[in-house]
């Protein structure tokens, strides 16, 4: 059974009541939006394996802790996931990074797939699905669906801002996927967007609107 873990860290809860206000700048948003991701990697990193490696320091032989050499990988679901992938690998630079593209059908609000590049090993990996926004929970459902389909088995979903109609579907769905979430929200409107939300944060990210 997966965690679910609702970050309550004041850094968190600061940079996102920035990256909420109409008249933050492109620039700032973005970069708000990576280091939010890095706060909330090291908490979704935080069963990593380790094992124990002998060292010299300056003053002598000693034993240390270092990775145990897990192979990971960052998947954002495009095109908003990509906002949140630098600040991943600040803390897990090996990391690999695949890439699954889903849009929202206006009419149903269900997701469609237009594009998916993954690591050839991806199976072996453990995942960490990137999106800000947890909304309906479509996208997230459906990625992490096809990400099974590959075989893929320790998952984590990663967002900054959930609607709890989207977190719902997702613990249900996929039982199994540690979810990590930045601040969870009130709900959603008619058109499936999160209230009070941030807007559309792929808008956002690159100053499309």
């Amino acid at each position: 059974m997966g965690k679910t873990i609702i970050m309550d860290h004041p850094l968190i809860r600061h940079k996102i009541g920035i990256i909420r206000r109409k008249e933050t700048s492109v620039k700032e948003f973005r970069e708000l939006i990576s280091e939010i991701a890095m706060l909330e990697c090291f908490e979704a990193t935080r069963d990593l394996p380790l094992e124990k490696v002998r060292v010299e320091t300056p003053m002598g032989g000693t034993t240390v802790e270092c990775l145990a050499g897990k192979k990971l990988a960052v998947i954002p679901i495009l095109r908003a996931g990509l906002g949140m992938v630098q600040g991943m690998q600040t803390l897990i630079p090996s990391a690999r990074i695949g890439h699954i593209g889903l849009y929202r059908d206006e009419k149903t609000l269900e997701p469609v797939e237009y594009f998916c590049k993954l690591p050839a090993d991806i199976g072996e990996r453990g995942i960490f699905v990137v999106d800000p926004m947890l909304a309906t929970g479509g996208s997230a459902c459906e990625a992490i669906s096809l990400l099974k389909k590959y075989g893929c088995r320790d998952i984590s979903f990663l967002c900054i801002i959930a609607a709890p109609e989207g977190l719902a579907r997702l613990k249900a769905e996929h039982p199994d996927v540690n979810i990590i979430v930045g601040a969870l929200d009130e709900g959603l409107n008619d058109q499936g967007y999160i209230l009070p939300g941030l807007g559309d944060a792929g808008d956002r990210i690159f100053g499309t609107k």
